[in-house]
C-alpha cells in the first residue's frame, strides 16, 4: 500500500520554520501563490475552488429561488463528507503547482495549547512573507478577486434597500474586526468609515486574536468553578461533539436540534453537533463578538467574508480552519468505530435536501439524503477512465483517501466522554430556545442565553447560526429554517439555580443589524409569523 501522506498542523510547520527548517511552509506558501495568480477560468485556480461553497453561484441553482446557489451542504448529514472531498480538491490543485507535489494542507489546531494562548497562527495573518528572497504578500492572509461576484438571487430587503452581498473586482476579502460590505453606495460608504477606525494592519490583526481568544476560552463560573458541561467556548464545544451518540446528530445541526428537542425534559445533556463549532469560528473570524468582556465594547459593522456562507471559501484561512473539522470527524469515526461505514437515520430531520439551506446543484428538491447522494461538483475517476459524482460512501476512510492526520488537541477525548457525570445535588435543568426564523435575520448571527446568577448576568450558552445574506429570497428557506438552541445547566448546583424564576432567564440575537431580545416581533413581523421564545425545563 502506497504510504499515507500527513495533513501536520500549521503550529508544526511554523515550528520548523523557526527552527531553521523552512521548506515545509515555504512550499506552502508557494503552492497557495501558485493556485490563486491561475487563471479564473482554470479548474484549479483559487477562483474556481473557492466559488464552489457560495458566489458566485455556479451550477444548476444559478439564479433559481428554489436551490440556495452554491455547492456546499449545511445543516444536513452531507456537511461534514462534502467538506472533506471539498478539502481534498483544494489539495491536489495544491500539488499541481510546479515543485509543490508534497505539499498537504495543514490544520489550524483550534483546541491546541499554542491556538489557546495566541490566537490564529501567524502564518495566517502575517501581512508579508518573504519567499525565494524575494518579499511577498502572505498568499494565506487574504485573496484579491480576479472578477466581480454577483449575488444573482437579488431582491429588496425588508426596508426596500437592495440586499446586495456582490462584490467588485480587486475586491480584498477582510475578517474581523473589518467589514467587506460593498455591494450598494451606502455599503461602500459605511464600510469606508468602519474601516478607517483600524487602519493598520498589526491593529486588525490585534483585535482578530482578542475576538479568536474569547471565543476559544471563555468558561461560565459560578462561585469561583467553571461549569465545564455548559457549552459557550469553541474549545468545549469540539470535545462535547465527540460524545454525539450517532452520526446523524454528531454531522449537523438540524439533526441535533431535533434529538435534544425530543428529549427535553429528560434530563439528558443536550448534544453538540460538529456543525456547532464549526460556525462558532466563521463567526469568530468573520465579524461576531462573543458578548463576555464587560471592559470591551463589541465592534458593531463588523462584516468580514467568513462569517457569510457566500463568500467564506474565498479567505484562504476557511480551508485551514475545515481540515481541523476534517480531523475532528475522523477522531469521532476513530472513537465511535466508523473509520469504515457510517448510519445515517432514514428520514429524520437533517436527511432531506430542503433541510436548513435548501438544496444544492445537481440534487432535487425535497429528496433524501443518503450516503449516496452526490457530492456536486466533485468528480471521482473510475478505474475504466470515466467519472461520476463523489459520494460520501467514497470518502468515509480517509486512509483510503491517502492521508492521514498528525497528533494534536482532543486525541485523549477518542478514549474518555466529555461528559460530565452529575453529581448529587446538581441540575438538569435545560434552556429551550425555539421560533427563530432565519429568513428575517440578514447574513449569519448569534444565540445567546444568559441566566442572572448572584444577580451577576452570565452567559450560559450560544449557538452560532451560518447562513446567507438573504435567506427570505430562497423559496425552500421559508418553511425549513427554524433555528432552535438548546442550553444544559448541567454542573451547576440545584441549590444556585433554585431561587431563579422565568425572568432571571433572557435570551437575545446579535444580528448583523442589531440585538434582538425575546419576546420581540419587530423588525421581524416582515418575516416572522410570531417573535421567538424560550422555555426552561
Amino acid at each position: 500500500m502506497t504510504q499515507l501522506r500527513v495533513r501536520r498542523s500549521i503550529q508544526e510547520l511554523q515550528d520548523d520554520y523557526r527552527r531553521g527548517d523552512r521548506k515545509p511552509l515555504e512550499d506552502l506558501m508557494r503552492a497557495w501563490k501558485g493556485i490563486k495568480e491561475l487563471p479564473p477560468d482554470n479548474p484549479r485556480s483559487f477562483f474556481v475552488l473557492g466559488g464552489y461553497h457560495g458566489e458566485p453561484f455556479r451550477g444548476a441553482g444559478w439564479g433559481d429561488s428554489s436551490y440556495w446557489g452554491g455547492y456546499c451542504h449545511h445543516g444536513n448529514v452531507l456537511f461534514p463528507t462534502w467538506h472533506r472531498v471539498y478539502l481534498l480538491k483544494l489539495e491536489e490543485a495544491l500539488q499541481s503547482i510546479e515543485d509543490c507535489g508534497e505539499v498537504m494542507l495543514p490544520y489550524w489546531d483550534e483546541a491546541g495549547d499554542e491556538s489557546l494562548r495566541n490566537g490564529v497562527p501567524w502564518a495566517l495573518t502575517q501581512e508579508d512573507f518573504v519567499l525565494d528572497g524575494k518579499t511577498i504578500a502572505n498568499p494565506l492572509r487574504s485573496f484579491i478577486l480576479p472578477r466581480n461576484i454577483t449575488d444573482e438571487i437579488g431582491a429588496l430587503d425588508a426596508n426596500n434597500n437592495p440586499a446586495n452581498y456582490s462584490k467588485p473586482a480587486r475586491y480584498e476579502t477582510v475578517r474581523y474586526p473589518l467589514s467587506g460590505l460593498v455591494g450598494t453606495d451606502e455599503d461602500k460608504a459605511a464600510t469606508k468609515r468602519h474601516n478607517a477606525l483600524y487602519p493598520t494592519h498589526a491593529e486588525q490583526v490585534a483585535y482578530l486574536n482578542l475576538n479568536i481568544l474569547n471565543w476559544l476560552n471563555w468558561q461560565v463560573v459560578v462561585k469561583g468553578q467553571p461549569i465545564k458541561s455548559t457549552k459557550v467556548n469553541v474549545k468545549d464545544k469540539f470535545r462535547a461533539c465527540l460524545d454525539a451518540p450517532n452520526y446523524t446528530v454528531f454531522s449537523n445541526t438540524t439533526s441535533a436540534q431535533q434529538w435534544n428537542d425530543e428529549r427535553l425534559g429528560s434530563g439528558a445533556q443536550p448534544v453538540v453537533s460538529l456543525e456547532s463549532p464549526h460556525n462558532s469560528i466563521h463567526l469568530a473570524v468573520g465579524g461576531q463578538d462573543l458578548p463576555t468582556v464587560p471592559d470591551r465594547s463589541p465592534i458593531e459593522g463588523a462584516n468580514g467574508d467568513m462569517g457569510e456562507n457566500d463568500t467564506a471559501a474565498l479567505d484562504p484561512i476557511f480551508y485551514f480552519h475545515h481540515c481541523f473539522v476534517d480531523r475532528v470527524f475522523w477522531l469521532w469515526q476513530k472513537k465511535n468505530k466508523c473509520t469504515d461505514h457510517l448510519d445515517v437515520i432514514a428520514e429524520y430531520p437533517g436527511t432531506n435536501s430542503v433541510d436548513n439551506q435548501g438544496p444544492t446543484p445537481g440534487t432535487a428538491p425535497n429528496s433524501w439524503l443518503t450516503l449516496d447522494s452526490p457530492l456536486n461538483p466533485f468528480k471521482k475517476k473510475l478505474a475504466d477512465g470515466t467519472e461520476r459524482a463523489y459520494t460520501s460512501r467514497d470518502c468515509i476512510d480517509i486512509e483510503q483517501l491517502g492521508y492521514r492526520y498528525s497528533p494534536g488537541s482532543l486525541e485523549e477525548t477518542i478514549e474518555e466522554s466529555q461528559l460530565e457525570a452529575l453529581q448529587p445535588g446538581q441540575s438538569t435543568k435545560v434552556v429551550c430556545v425555539s421560533g427563530i426564523n432565519r429568513a428575517a435575520i440578514r447574513g449569519s448571527f448569534l444565540v445567546c442565553v444568559y441566566a442572572t446568577i448572584d444577580g451577576e448576568r452570565r452567559l450560559v450558552g450560544t449557538e452560532p447560526v451560518l447562513s446567507r445574506w438573504k435567506v427570505q429570497y430562497c423559496a425552500n428557506c421559508q418553511t425549513h429554517l427554524e433555528v432552535k438552541a438548546f442550553v444544559g445547566m448541567h454542573g451547576i448546583q440545584e441549590e444556585v439555580l433554585r431561587p431563579l424564576k422565568n425572568e432571571d432567564y433572557d435570551v437575545e440575537i446579535r444580528t448583523r443589524d442589531r440585538v434582538i431580545k425575546a419576546g420581540e416581533s419587530a423588525p421581524l413581523a416582515a418575516f416572522a409569523r410570531r417573535p421567538f421564545y424560550f422555555v426552561v425545563r
